[in-house]
């Protein structure tokens, strides 16, 4: 039986808020729905009664986005009933995994249309209150109080403390081996604020990024950001060290949506494609090396998919940390950095960590056809020790 291909025919994202900024106010559910609905709203000859499923990352699931946040989202941006939804959480890579899973249900024919994408709210993650392990009297101990925005939380006691470090010390100490210093982590985040900023100025953004909330624009951007003023800031996660809040991706608030099809879904809606996805692969390793992991899923894709480095005419590498992306150009130095996030990254426009990977498959897909078309690929870490690689074609 002959597979079917897997397209992405249209997208649209919110812009990404700053933390505690202009989309704290919106619950997440509601936010995902208004980025569902702007899909729908830029399809022709598609109704909402036709897709297939929904499919969407979101990492936390511990606040407004519990109980399948990608039903409730579809419910309430007004989708038919009939239309299941599905929420998948491989923490970063969340966004990119929705992507695959819609690719595959598309490419072996058991659907036609399916919206997938990522949402997070970290300004609106709760605390959490740990109950007793006593069944009755029920009580809580207010001392075990967790934030869920991000990071390990209740953590099982049996994992070593060299896997549950935090992210930014792991991405750190990672960067340290490879003798990555603080000068060179600083020019990546500056390079990163300035291709972001040029990239909106340009209106690279516009048709993809809708506003919101009176919200328009990517909220974490610093336009004047300057070397002498990320050297000042001080280290993060540990005594001395590089790791900065100034060299890593900032807190944030945002969703994405995107629609796939088939070739016969092309057709029907008369438009262009942004692009077609051909593989994925994703990857484990120690979770305290997570930031090397997009290392070994881009070497396995390009072996799987019989490409080599040559092939690829676009990078977008999700910037959890300059640390963890300058950490993936050193093992992979046949990775040309000039194509590399030519519009910035995550630590610019922000990581709202349910969406962001599906945001750089996009951004990827956007930008190969506005350079002529060509093959790209789409790569972030993952927290507790994965990585994700998507191959895309424009």
């Amino acid at each position: 039986m002959s597979r079917e291909r897997a397209f992405i025919l249209e997208a649209a994202r919110t812009p990404f808020g700053s933390y505690f900024g202009g989309l704290s106010s919106i619950r997440p559910d509601d936010l995902l729905a208004s980025a569902i609905k702007e899909v729908i709203l830029r399809i022709s000859n598609i109704s909402a009664s036709d897709i297939d499923d929904v499919i969407i990352g979101d990492s936390n699931g511990a606040g407004e986005d519990n109980r399948n946040v990608a039903r409730m989202s579809s419910l309430l941006a007004g989708l038919p009933v009939t239309v299941p939804g599905i929420t998948v959480n491989r923490l970063c890579g969340s966004g990119a995994e929705a992507i695959v899973q819609a690719s595959r249900a598309i490419k072996v024919g058991d659907a036609k249309f399916v919206i997938a994408g990522g949402v997070e709210s970290m300004s609106r993650a709760p605390w959490i209150l740990q109950r007793s392990e006593k069944k009755s009297p029920e009580s809580v101990d207010p001392s075990k109080l967790h934030q869920s925005t991000v990071g390990w939380r209740m953590t099982n006691p049996e994992f070593s403390q060299e896997w549950t470090g935090s992210l930014g010390r792991c991405a750190e100490a990672v960067a340290e081996k490879f003798g990555i210093s603080r000068l060179a982590q600083d020019q990546w985040a500056l390079r990163s604020h300035q291709k972001a900023a040029a990239a909106w100025d340009e209106g690279k953004h516009d048709g993809f990024v809708f506003p919101i909330n009176s919200i328009s624009r990517d909220e974490s951007i610093r336009a004047d950001s300057t070397a002498s003023k990320l050297s000042e800031l001080k280290s993060a996660f540990s005594q001395d060290g590089a790791g900065t809040a100034g060299n890593s991706s900032p807190i944030n608030d945002g969703a994405v949506a995107l629609l796939l099809t088939n070739e016969s879904g092309v057709e029907i809606s008369g438009q262009e494609i942004i692009c077609e996805i051909i593989t994925s692969q994703v990857v484990g390793i120690a979770p305290d090396e997570f930031t090397r992991a997009p290392v070994f899923a881009i070497r396995k894709l390009l072996e799987k998919a019989q490409l080599s480095f040559k092939d690829i005419a676009l990078w977008e590498i999700n910037e959890a940390f300059a640390a963890m992306v300058l950490t993936v150009l050193h093992e992979l130095p046949e990775i040309d950095r000039e194509l590399v996030n030519v519009n910035g990254g995550a630590i610019a426009l922000g990581h709202p960590i349910g969406g962001s990977a599906a945001r750089v498959v996009v951004d990827c897909a956007r930008e190969l056809k506005r350079r002529g078309g060509g093959i790209g690929i789409a790569a972030a870490c993952i927290g507790v020790g994965q990585g994700i690689a998507i191959a895309i074609k424009v």
